[in-house]
C-alpha cells in the first residue's frame, strides 16, 4: 500500500503534527529506554474530537495508532514498533480539567491532564484524589487508566479502575463514546468502562474520564517498622487492619537490600532505625480527626505488635517533613535500584496469605540457581503486589551475561507466580514486555475471549498492534 497523505491528515483535524526526526524523538523510546521505534508521524489533538478525526482517517488509511500518554510506562506499551507505518497519538494537549462536583465527589479530566494536577485541583475543592504513583508529576490520566494503574493505596482505595467513573472514547473507526455520566450505579447492560480500562489502547482512546473523589482526611501518620520475616509483617497487617479499619492506607514492604539501596544513592536520605533489620514495613494511617488521633491510633498498634513479637523497632512521624521523608524510602527504590545498574524486573500479583511463602520459597529456588544475583524485593503488601527484582552482584553493573539471565530468571519467578494462583502483571500491564509470557499462562479460552473482544472493537487490528496480545494464530498460543 502507498504510503498516506500526511496533508490530509493535516488538514484533518487541530493540533500539531510533527514530522521532524528532532520533534517525532522524545515519542520514539519508551521510559526505561529499552524499546526504540519508528513512526510515520505523531498527532498532537486539542481537541477530542480531533482525536476522533485522527483515528477516522488513520481507519479508512489502514494506518496503525500507537497512543501516547506520559510515556512513564514501564511494559513499552506507548512505543511504535521498527516499521516506521504506525502513527503515535499523543493526548498530550487535551490537558483540560472540564469540571469537580464536590457535592457528587466527581472530576472530570481529560486524558492528557497529569496525575499530580489531577490531585491538586481536587485539594483545591476540598477533596482527595487517592491515586499515588512515583511518576505522579509525569504520568497521565489516560494513561493510568488504559494501564489500570495501581499505587501504594490500592489498600484503602482500590486502584484507577475502581477510581473511575465513567469514559468518554474515541473508537478505531473515529466514532465518540460518551460515557461520562459519573453515575455510581447503572445497570443497563455490558460495561463498556471496563472493557477500556486496562486495555492499554488496543481497543480504543480515552479522551476523558470521570473521576471518583473522597473527602480529603484531617491528618495522615505513617509509620516505619522492623519486622524479622514477611510471615510476621502479614501478621502485622491482618493486627493492622483490625485495629485501624478503614484508616489503614498503605501497607508497604521492603528489604534490608532495598533500604541499603537508597541510602546508598539518595543524598538526603536518613535511615530511621537504629537497629538493621531483615525487612520493614511502612504503614500509613489517614484520619477524619486530627493527628494526634491518628498518632494515637497508630502507636496503640506498634504497642500490640511488639507485644505480639511482630515488630523490633518503629519510628513514626512527627510533621509533614517526616512524613515525606520515611514515604521517600520507599518511592527512592526503583530509581536506586537501577543507578546501580541492569535490572530484571517483575511486577507480580499474589494471594496475600501466600506471600511469605512465596518469598521464602521462590528466593531460596532464586539463591540455588543464580547464587551471584541480589534480590530487591520490595511493594504493596497490602494489596498482594510485588515487586520482585534482580540486581547483578554487588559492584558489578551487569554485563551481557547477566542480561542472559532474564528469560530463565523470568521463566523460574513466572512459573512461581503460577503455581501460587498469581498473576505476572501487577500493575505495569503486558504492553511488549509481558505479551508472549502472558500467553503462556493464560487459558485458551481466555485467550480466544479476548481476541474476539478485540475483534470486534478494531477488526483492523489497528490499534496499537503488537502489544497485550500475540499477533499470532491462536496456534502459537
Amino acid at each position: 500500500m502507498a504510503e498516506p497523505n500526511l496533508e490530509t491528515l493535516r488538514a484533518a483535524f487541530a493540533g500539531r503534527l510533527l514530522v521532524d526526526a528532532a520533534d517525532t524523538a522524545p515519542f520514539l523510546t519508551d521510559w526505561r529506554r529499552k524499546w526504540t521505534g519508528r513512526a510515520l508521524a505523531v498527532a498532537q489533538p486539542d481537541t477530542a474530537a480531533g482525536v476522533a478525526a485522527v483515528l477516522a482517517w488513520c481507519h479508512v488509511h489502514e494506518v496503525p495508532v500507537v497512543p501516547h500518554g506520559g510515556n512513564t510506562g514501564l511494559s513499552g506499551g506507548a512505543t511504535p514498533d521498527a516499521s516506521g507505518r504506525a502513527l503515535v497519538l499523543s493526548l498530550a494537549r487535551l490537558n483540560r480539567i472540564r469540571s469537580i462536583d464536590p457535592v457528587s465527589n466527581t472530576l472530570v479530566a481529560e486524558a492528557g491532564v497529569t496525575l499530580q494536577q489531577v490531585q491538586d485541583a481536587a485539594r483545591e475543592a476540598g477533596r482527595l484524589f487517592p491515586l499515588s504513583l512515583a511518576a505522579q508529576g509525569t504520568c497521565t490520566i489516560g494513561g493510568n487508566l488504559a494501564t489500570n494503574a495501581g499505587g501504594v493505596q490500592v489498600l484503602r482505595y482500590g486502584n484507577a479502575r475502581e477510581l473511575c467513573l465513567g469514559l468518554e472514547v474515541a473508537t478505531p473507526q473515529g466514532e465518540m463514546w460518551g460515557g461520562l455520566r459519573g453515575l455510581r450505579k447503572d445497570n443497563t447492560g455490558y460495561d463498556l468502562r471496563d472493557l477500556y480500562i486496562g486495555s492499554e489502547g488496543t481497543l480504543g482512546v480515552i479522551t476523558a474520564a470521570t473521576l471518583k473523589l473522597f473527602p480529603l482526611p484531617a491528618a495522615q501518620v505513617v509509620a516505619f517498622v522492623a519486622v524479622p520475616a514477611p510471615g510476621a509483617a502479614l501478621a502485622l497487617l491482618q493486627l493492622a487492619q483490625a485495629q485501624l479499619g478503614s484508616g489503614l492506607t498503605a501497607f508497604e514492604l521492603m528489604s534490608e537490600q532495598c533500604l541499603r539501596l537508597v541510602e546508598k544513592h539518595v543524598a538526603a536520605a536518613r535511615r530511621p532505625l537504629e537497629s538493621v533489620s531483615p525487612w520493614y514495613v511502612l504503614l500509613e494511617v489517614s484520619d477524619s480527626q486530627d493527628e494526634a488521633h491518628a498518632a494515637a491510633a497508630i502507636e496503640g498498634l506498634l504497642e500490640s505488635a511488639l507485644e505480639q513479637d511482630l515488630a523490633t523497632d518503629a519510628a513514626l512521624s512527627a510533621s509533614g517533613a517526616q512524613f515525606k521523608a520515611l514515604w521517600a524510602l520507599r518511592e527512592d527504590i526503583s530509581e536506586s535500584q537501577g543507578a546501580e545498574g541492569k535490572t530484571i524486573k517483575h511486577d507480580i500479583s499474589l494471594p496475600i496469605a501466600r506471600i511469605p511463602e512465596f518469598i521464602e520459597r521462590t528466593g531460596a529456588a532464586i539463591e540455588n540457581g543464580f547464587p551471584q544475583l541480589r534480590l530487591v524485593v520490595f511493594g504493596h503488601m497490602g494489596d498482594g503486589n510485588l515487586h520482585y527484582n534482580v540486581s547483578p552482584a554487588e559492584g558489578s553493573r551487569g554485563d551481557d551475561q547477566f542480561a542472559a539471565l532474564e528469560a530463565p530468571l523470568n521463566r523460574l519467578v513466572h512459573d512461581a507466580v503460577a503455581a501460587f494462583n498469581g498473576s505476572i502483571s501487577a500493575e505495569h500491564g503486558l504492553g511488549v514486555l509481558r505479551r508472549d509470557e502472558a500467553a503462556r499462562y493464560k487459558s485458551p479460552v481466555e485467550l480466544r475471549l479476548m481476541r474476539a473482544v478485540k475483534a470486534a472493537l478494531d477488526p483492523k487490528g489497528l490499534m496499537n498492534p503488537g502489544k497485550v496480545l500475540v499477533n499470532d494464530s491462536m496456534e502459537r498460543l
